[in-house]
C-alpha cells in the first residue's frame, strides 16, 4: 500500500483521496452523527423533564407539609 502512494503526488494522497471517502461513505458518516446527536438530545430532553419533576415534587412536599404545621 505505501509504495501505491508513494509515487502519487501529495495532493493525492491529502485532498483527492479524503474527498472520494468523503463522497462514497459520506451518507454512513453523516447518519452515525446524526443519531448521535439526536441520542444526545433525547438524552438532554430526558434529564430535563426528569429534573423538572423532581423539582415540582419537592416544591409540593414542602408546600403541603409547612400548610400541615398550621
Amino acid at each position: 500500500m505505501r509504495e501505491i502512494f508513494a509515487g502519487l503526488p501529495w495532493w493525492v494522497k491529502w485532498i483527492a483521496v479524503p474527498v472520494i471517502a468523503l463522497v462514497v461513505f459520506g451518507g454512513l458518516i453523516a447518519s452515525v452523527v446524526g443519531f448521535v446527536i439526536k441520542l444526545l438530545f433525547q438524552v438532554l430532553v430526558f434529564v430535563a423533564l426528569v429534573g423538572g419533576l423532581i423539582y415540582v415534587v419537592r416544591k409540593f412536599t414542602s408546600s403541603s407539609s409547612s400548610r400541615g404545621d398550621w
